[in-house]
């Protein structure tokens, strides 16, 4: 049966921030994914974890300036000390936090530059990245995003993640599989997965298209989380969606899993 976590960016965002632990503990959930929790005390999202018995098990390391178009730093010459301070930053929250994977966002390419350069920076700051996650007991991750929700972005699919794995050459960089990028960018999933499967150090799930609940749309999961039981799979696998109403009320295509049972109450 699969293990899911709560990604507390995108479920619960009718509750403040705090109150989304709770909500998701109360709803089944064992685990959380918060991906940007470099604004936050780090002591007040441990007592949060901690109270409500919960693990978090994903953040992303520091992405840039957001505001201004960043999207991960890892891909972009020029701009290797600021990135190896993200990297800093992130494994001192993962500590703090208890959590073991930390996402490495790779980054745009420049308009006009050669893409072959970006990816030569962003494998040496990986490089860099998975040895200093290794030393701390950290996972170091890199995750595909497909074109049409993030043009520009210097990684789409899984096999130029499983390249990219392959010129690093670190046995702490894995792939996170995002199914609901993987099929957006045209990918076969359970193709994908026993393809992958050695590298995959976590998967996150979505609706495809409209990236709602994962029944909303033309992907039945079933058949996918049957497929990662019979591999052996023992991650986690995050719930990464924009609910179409209430978080809760949403949930029900996870009820089977022991998730979201409807007589328990947020």
């Amino acid at each position: 049966m699969p293990q899911l976590s709560a990604n507390l960016r995108y479920l619960f965002q009718e509750l403040p921030l705090i109150d989304r632990f709770a909500a998701a503990a109360r709803l089944g959930f064992k685990a959380v994914e918060y991906p940007f929790p470099y604004g936050e005390e780090p002591a007040r999202l441990r007592r949060a974890l901690d109270e409500n018995q919960l693990q978090l098990v994903l953040i992303n390391a520091p992405p840039g300036n957001w505001q201004a178009g960043d999207r991960g730093l890892a891909g972009v010459r020029g701009r290797e000390q600021e990135f190896r301070k993200s990297i800093e930053e992130a494994i001192y929250y993962a500590t703090c936090l208890n959590c073991r994977n930390v996402h490495i966002m790779a980054g745009l390419a420049v308009p006009g530059a050669a893409r072959e350069g970006a990816l030569s920076v962003l494998a040496e700051n990986l490089k860099f990245a998975a040895s200093a996650c290794a030393e701390a007991g950290i996972n170091a991750l890199i995750e595909p995003l497909n074109e049409k929700d993030m043009p520009g972005y210097l990684l789409n699919h899984s096999l130029q993640a499983r390249a990219l794995l392959a010129v690093v050459n670190s046995q702490n960089l894995h792939l996170l599989l995002n199914l609901y990028h993987a099929r957006m960018s045209g990918e076969n999933l359970e193709d994908a997965i026993r393809a992958n499967l050695e590298v995959i150090g976590h998967i996150q799930v979505a609706g495809v298209p409209g990236r709602a609940e994962p029944n909303t749309g033309d992907v039945d999961f079933g058949p996918i989380f049957e497929l990662l039981d019979t591999l052996g799979y023992q991650g986690w696998i995050g719930c990464e969606y924009h609910p179409k109403v209430h978080t809760r009320e949403g949930l029900n295509w996870a009820s089977i899993y022991g998730i979201g049972s409807p007589f328990q109450i947020v």
